[in-house]
């Protein structure tokens, strides 16, 4: 009989960035599989919960019977969908995908049903401190065949210089002006709909730096730039508002990086509030309940944006692939790309080709870590500082 004999956290950062993946080996020779279960801000945390949690309780069983180790391991700690337990889970539950499809013979695309196209379309991200920085970047993404393109100015919220207008005894942090961000946004499609027209697709990602109806003000205002999307207008614990947002605009509406429980997009989705779902595949517990939300999301007329920036690791992107993949109701895949420190860590990465990203077609994830070249690339300890965002005045932000 076919079990479990190992689970194992790997850490580490080729890009610089710490990626945790999980192994989880069998009792069948050379049968293994690997999942992302990438936090970044809290990697360590992940990787001991894997580590002292996991391995003893999938110890010996069936890896494949992943409906049922969800199930299970989902409720075990009692307190259940928070990020640290969503991506323990989802490194465990991925790797077991990946099984599942080496036992078979096929990809884990084939396993959900087969491909409904043969590549995901992409977007990428051109930021830059000037107007002419930006559109340079979008004119080489351009010449690289990419279609769809995701503006930012300065990064988030904005980088001018806020000397003058904070407090006395300012405490340290990610300053930004909410006023002079939203000027500058407008300023920034303005510009790149003048130099580049309207073949081209841009969204924004506002990453829920603006109060409710400042978000709700900017959507209606960048209208007639026609939007791929607007990403993260508003935080989870006020996402009421997109009822409101939703009869001032017709903007399209990308929202889900932070969620970790069902009930925060259930109702957006099922009441038609957004347009895109944009979860963290590992934050909400890997490819099995991320098919069952595709699917919800069909069912209502929203299309797929899996979150992909450099903090999913190469395993991760794949399993956004795979999905991307069989999913009718795709959207559209962020992607951040890696360098050949990755490739060579990550053997199998799915492949950018114009505006495209294809998976290979080897059984499972067709991604593999090599522990060994891993190690070469320790995680840093230095924690996050973008995340402490704060407003002129020195009041904690939304990141």
């Amino acid at each position: 009989m076919l079990k479990i004999t190992k689970v194992k956290a790997v850490c580490t950062a080729p890009e610089g960035i710490p990626l945790v993946v999980v192994k989880v080996e069998t009792n069948q020779p050379g049968l293994y599989g690997v999942g992302c279960a990438t936090y970044t801000q809290r990697f360590k945390t992940v990787a001991h919960a894997v580590d002292t949690y996991f391995e003893p309780l999938l110890k010996d069983r069936d890896p494949c019977r992943i409906e049922d180790i969800w199930q299970m391991s989902m409720v075990s700690p009692y307190w259940r969908n928070g990020p640290i337990l969503g991506n323990a889970l989802s490194g465990v539950d991925m790797a077991l995908w990946d099984i599942k499809g080496k036992l078979a013979g096929m990809p884990v695309y084939d396993l959900l049903g087969g491909k409904v196209r043969e590549g995901a379309r992409v977007y990428r991200h051109a930021d830059g401190r000037t107007l002419e920085e930006v559109g340079d970047r979008v004119q080489a993404f351009l010449e690289q065949g990419i279609q769809v393109i995701r503006l930012q100015f300065g990064g988030y919220g904005g980088r001018a210089s806020l000397d003058s207008m904070k407090t006395e005894n300012a405490c340290e942090g990610a300053y930004y002006d909410p006023l002079g961000y939203q000027l500058s946004v407008v300023k920034l499609f303005d510009a790149m709909r003048e130099r580049f027209g309207f073949n081209i697709e841009f969204c924004h990602d506002v990453h829920e730096r603006l109060e409710p109806i400042e978000a709700v003000r900017l959507a209606k205002e960048l209208e007639v730039h026609r939007l791929f999307f607007l990403e993260d207008a508003l935080a989870p614990e006020l996402v009421d508002w997109f009822k409101i947002m939703r009869q001032q605009t017709h903007t399209p509406l990308a929202m889900g990086e932070l969620f970790n429980n069902p009930m925060e997009w259930l109702g957006l989705i099922s009441n038609r509030l957004i347009d895109f779902i944009r979860v963290h595949i590992s934050q909400i517990g890997g490819i099995t309940p991320a098919r069952k939300l595709a699917l919800l999301c069909e069912a209502f007329g929203v299309r797929t944006a899996w979150h992909g920036p450099g903090d999913v690791s190469p395993v991760g992107h794949a399993a956004n692939i795979h999905l991307d993949l069989s999913s009718w109701n795709f959207g559209i895949q962020e992607w951040s790309g890696y360098s050949d420190k990755s490739r060579e860590v990550f053997p199998g990465c799915p492949e950018l080709r114009g505006g495209y990203v294809y998976a290979n077609d080897n059984p499972g994830l067709g991604i593999d870590i090599d522990e060994t070249l891993a190690a070469k690339y320790p995680c840093g300890e230095e924690l996050p500082k973008w995340t402490n965002a704060r407003r002129p005045d020195g009041t904690l932000a939304r990141p």
